[in-house]
């Protein structure tokens, strides 16, 4: 691909790639992002003005307005006035911001940031030996080791894939992508294969949310990652196999097979059902004709 890009050097508005490439806004909600972010800072357009200035309907309006405020680009509030007259102030960022750093921008302050150590009285220099040392780690523990692929069955993965599935329809910040879904199926899969259940991954996942998402796929990778069960312990003592079925048959001393002929036996016969059918017959077809020729030579 070829590209030509000439720099304007004025009436330009500088946009995050983010914004361009955002897997989760769709044309409008991009569209009407770019015309809010170009509006000067002296003019007064609200957010349905600069959508009918960029010719997005009422419906679709609505649809990327709320994209825009899932993902931290927009946000608004409703104060009613002393006079009671309710009034709307908004407000739109070329970067996502939470609902503390828009409240603190809106109302003129510095956005929140990580809280500084308070500064104390000066403590004495310890003398002789080294200051007492806390030895036990606060760090978290390291993650448990995820199952080799190739251990998890192919059902288990596609029933995962499922799993998130419903969990991207149910919650619009978890929206993934077809190849998101096939790329997290195996995460969640070592869940279930270590005794979780559909509904333990879906209550995982969705608890306990940031607010906003920026990334739906990195938030459940880190989560199925860095939460990972333990696998169920093996116990310590095997119970023997049973014996293979071979192992329990005979093989019958009958003369009517051609080849050996294995069967189970109830005791300790050594004819199979077959054969032994076929002597009972032989000896009533003898008890007959024993009778027969001593009837004969009676006569």
């Amino acid at each position: 691909m070829l590209r030509h890009v000439i720099a304007p050097a004025s009436r330009f508005t500088q946009v995050p790639n983010d914004i361009i490439r955002h897997p989760r806004l769709s044309p409008d909600a991009r569209c009407l992002l770019l015309w809010l972010l170009s509006v000067p800072d002296t003019a007064s357009v609200s957010f349905s003005e600069a959508a009918s200035r960029a010719g997005i309907r009422n419906a679709a309006f609505q649809r990327a307005k709320t994209q825009l405020k899932e993902e931290g680009y927009a946000h608004e509030w409703r104060s009613q006035g002393p006079d009671g007259r309710w009034a709307t102030t908004q407000l739109v960022a070329s970067q996502p911001l939470s609902a503390d750093e828009a409240r603190a921008i809106r109302d003129g302050r510095p956005a929140p940031t990580a809280v500084k150590p308070a500064v104390g009285e000066p403590t004495p220099r310890p003398v002789g030996r080294h200051p007492k040392t806390n030895t036990v780690s606060n760090t978290s523990p390291p993650p448990v080791p995820p199952t080799p692929r190739e251990l998890i069955p192919d059902g288990l993965v596609e029933y995962a894939a499922l799993v998130l599935a419903s969990v991207s329809h149910s919650e619009p910040r978890l929206r993934l992508t077809g190849r998101e879904l096939k790329e997290l199926a195996p995460l969640a899969a070592d869940w279930i294969l270590r005794g979780a259940t559909g509904r333990d991954l879906r209550e995982e996942l969705r608890n306990g949310l940031p607010e906003p998402v920026h990334h739906a796929a990195s938030l459940i990778r880190d989560r199925l990652q860095r939460k990972l069960p333990e696998a169920p312990p093996i116990p310590a003592t095997h119970p023997s196999p049973p014996k293979p079925r071979v192992a329990q048959m005979r093989e019958c001393q009958g003369d009517g097979h051609i080849h050996p002929y294995l069967f189970r036996p109830l005791g300790d016969e050594e004819l199979c059902g077959g054969c032994r059918v076929e002597r009972a017959k032989e000896g009533e077809r003898d008890a007959r004709a024993t009778a027969a020729w001593t009837s004969v030579q009676a006569t």
